[in-house]
């Protein structure tokens, strides 16, 4: 009881403060006139009393009244006619205020928010809260989605403005209304749309349904056919993209093991944790500028970590062939061994050092992603890394074909010893080819923290399907490493919604197998002396 009369109290004193602020809360006298007992002069002179006669103040009064009437009154003038200053006040009631009263204050609350919010600078911020004022249900926000969406350059969040103020008029009592904002939610393809306008499809077959009901279930079935064909071609191009974007990431991954393949014959089983080696040095690099970067500076770790992640993993490949790969050349199934016994360890001195699952935060620039179309979203983090092993493609391309080194590199691949006898030193070759292919697996490695999180198993999720592109394509053949890449990423993510993620890869693999007995030596074969050696 003490408590109770201590939280009337504290209201009226809030409420005497409000009343008294510097020009008072308004100087309307609208509700003055249904006040019996407050006279004229009262009205016209005392500050309490004028504030009291304003409608925004009276709504606030009667927000703490016993009856819900009385206080569904006062939510739909708050709504009315208030705005975000309004909040600070509401949340002040809300502490004070019983049960009744804070379920009463919040849709108040989150509707003045929202209705803010229509107007930030922030096109995330403004379609968020034409969203939220969508699912809130509250036909009140129908004017203000109407009018943001008037004023609404960027096409996706004035999209969300329109589907959410008729998303809020299939509740309204006017037939000729409902149909209206059925037919344009179809027009729209509104998927967020379907559960509702499904509901009147099943309320129109109900025996007792009127003919209203019946002409409204017969529009909202055809805007349900309208949004599920259109949401059947969405879904195709999400499918693709999401198969260019898995192709790039083997294409990334494969690049290296196709050089170090056709030029040593070494199947490098420890390719995956040189991927993973640059992933922990983009993780490393992070931490760095976490703990001695300005925080309005911390996104250029990302940049900083690309030759961070390449000379780690290029260092770490350098070392590998000289102590262990270079006495095993020509031996396949022995470099085989060796290549996965370095892997185990070192994915357990991963494992030991950095733990079982570390996170790399992305920078502010690959956050989120591109709405191209209705139901078509491409985040920028996949984007990315389609460009990026575009340009891994172009670099390899004019390192092999247009400099100095890359001659040196396929006569090395296409005829070790007629090279050696021109004078090439094929061992130092080997040795600045493999630390390279090694680099490349670290860019690898860079790139993929964008994509998930970093843990020690990191490579042995694409080892084996590297190296089905690599023998898919063709051994040492640039395209058809690419042409392996494509093929086998974007038939992996078409067939993973049939079969499931696992049987899809089994699929997969039988039918590289069956390919390869059918074509041995790839899709690009070895031409000239070199394919009888």
């Amino acid at each position: 009881m003490v408590r109770r009369r201590a939280a009337i109290v504290h209201t009226g004193l809030v409420l005497l403060g409000l009343m008294l602020l510097p020009g008072g809360l308004a100087v309307s006298s609208g509700w003055a006139a249904d006040e019996p007992n407050v006279s004229a002069a009262a009205a016209g002179t005392a500050p309490a009393a004028s504030a009291l006669s304003d409608p925004i103040a009276r709504a606030l009064v009667d927000l703490q009244s016993d009856e819900a009437a009385v206080r569904a009154q006062a939510v739909a003038v708050l709504i009315a006619q208030g705005d975000a200053s309004l909040i600070p006040r509401l949340d002040e009631l809300r502490e004070v205020g019983s049960r009744a009263v804070r379920i009463a204050i919040k849709p108040v609350v989150d509707l003045l928010k929202n209705r803010a919010n229509l107007a930030s600078a922030s096109p995330d911020t403004r379609r968020s809260a034409a969203a939220d004022l969508g699912m809130a249900g509250r036909p009140e926000a129908i004017p203000f989605l109407k009018a943001a969406a008037a004023k609404e350059d960027v096409w996706w969040v004035r999209y969300t403005m329109e589907e959410a103020h008729h998303f809020l008029e299939l509740k309204a009592e006017d037939p000729a209304l409902q149909r209206e904002a059925v037919t344009k939610l179809g027009e729209l393809r509104s998927l967020n749309s379907v559960s509702v306008l499904q509901e009147l499809v099943e309320a129109a077959q109900q025996p007792e349904a009127t003919d209203a009901q019946q002409t409204l279930g017969t529009a909202a079935a055809a805007a349900i056919a309208q949004i599920e064909s259109w949401s059947s071609w969405a879904n195709v191009l999400e499918t693709l993209f999401r198969g260019i974007s898995l192709s790039s990431i083997l294409l990334i991954m494969s690049l290296g093991l196709a050089i170090v393949f056709g030029l040593m014959g070494v199947i490098n089983m420890a390719h995956g944790e040189l991927m993973m080696i640059g992933a922990y040095a983009t993780f490393v690099t992070q931490q760095a500028f976490q703990a001695w970067v300005a925080p309005e500076a911390f996104d250029w770790y990302f940049l900083v970590a690309l030759p961070v992640a390449f000379l780690t993993a290029a260092a770490v490949g350098w070392v590998l062939e000289a102590t262990v790969i270079r006495f095993l050349y020509g031996r396949l199934l022995e470099t085989l061994l060796a290549t996965w016994g370095v892997s185990l360890i070192l994915m357990q001195a991963a494992r030991v050092y950095f733990g079982d699952l570390t996170a790399v935060i992305a920078p502010e620039a690959l956050r989120g992603g591109a709405q191209v179309m209705v139901g078509v979203y491409l985040p920028y983090n996949r984007i990315f890394i389609i460009v990026l092993s575009i340009l891994c493609v172009l670099g390899i391309y004019f390192l092999l074909f247009r400099s100095t080194l890359g001659i040196r590199v396929r006569a090395v691949t296409q005829n070790r010893n007629m090279s050696a006898c021109l004078g090439i030193p094929t061992r130092k070759v080997d040795a600045y080819t493999f630390a390279f292919a090694s680099g490349l697996a670290g860019i690898a490695g860079w790139a993929l923290t964008m994509v998930g999180n970093v843990d020690p198993g990191l490579g042995q999720n694409y080892i084996v399907d590297s190296f089905m592109v690599v023998v898919t394509g063709g051994v040492g053949k640039l395209a058809g490493t690419i042409w392996a890449a494509l093929g086998i990423g974007g038939l992996n993510k078409l067939i993973e919604p049939f079969s499931g993620a696992v049987y899809g890869k089994v699929f997969i693999l039988v039918g590289v197998i069956l390919f390869l007995q059918w074509r041995p030596q790839g899709l690009f074969a070895a031409k000239g002396r070199s394919a009888d050696a």
